[in-house]
This record gives C-alpha cells, structure tokens and sequence, in this order.
C-alpha cells in the first residue's frame, strides 16, 4: 500500500493585481488582495493557476501564470 504525499506549505504575496485568485487542481480557490500574502499548503508538484481579477464586482478572470508549487517560496516556519 502506497502513502499519499505529504502536503508542503507555501507562500504567494500579491504586489500587482487588485485581487488575485490562487486555483489549485482540486478546484478550491483563495482570494489574495493587492499588498496582501498568504500561506498555503499543496502537493510537490501541483500545478497551481494565478488568476487576476481587475474588477472585483464583474465574475471575469484573466489567467495570468500557471505555476507548479515547487515554483512557490516556502512559507516562513
């Protein structure tokens, strides 16, 4: 029997957009205002898509980066 992997934690900080959205292959999803950070935990090697939203009252999404969370800093112990 295999063991699942273990989840690491990492960190984004959001310096351009006015919100930015993180969606991880799961399909959950966290908000990060402009100037803002957060922590996070993923998978080595999940695939992790950075969406901008420039309008926050409009449902529309520009994918901006799809990262790998190995591409993440690690987020500070």
């Amino acid at each position: 029997m295999s063991t699942a992997p273990k989840r690491v934690r990492k960190q984004y900080m959001n310096t351009e957009y006015p919100l930015a959205m993180l969606r991880f292959e799961d399909g959950h999803e966290i908000k990060i205002y402009k100037g803002t950070g957060k922590e996070f935990d993923c998978y080595p090697g999940e695939h992790i898509k950075i969406l901008a939203l420039w309008d926050p009252t409009s449902t529309e999404r520009e994918l901006v980066a799809t990262k790998k969370s190995d591409d993440f800093p690690d987020a500070a112990e």
